[in-house]
């Protein structure tokens, strides 16, 4: 995705980060929750990992450089199972 999508109304900066989100080969991301606030993007959710989280913030950077970048992704381990899973 291409273009400065950093001005304009919140609404179409957040379509424009999902969208980047989701097509990015980088990423392929649609569980990411993301926000406006002023000049201000905040992102929040759980990846597997450090890498990407910040292959997450670079694709958002890409799309609206001008703005800040707040980055509340949480990297949750998933480790293997502890025990066997009964289903009644």
């Amino acid at each position: 995705m291409t273009g400065d999508h950093s001005t304009g109304a919140p609404q179409y900066q957040v379509a424009a980060v999902r969208r980047a989100l989701a097509e990015d080969d980088r990423t392929a991301e649609q569980g990411i929750k993301v926000t406006v606030r002023g000049d201000t993007i905040l992102l929040s959710g759980d990846v597997e990992c450090e890498r990407r989280r910040d292959e997450i913030a670079a694709v958002v950077h890409e799309v609206v450089p001008a703005m800040r970048i707040y980055n509340d992704i949480k990297v949750t381990e998933a480790g293997e199972p502890t025990g066997r899973e009964e289903f009644r």
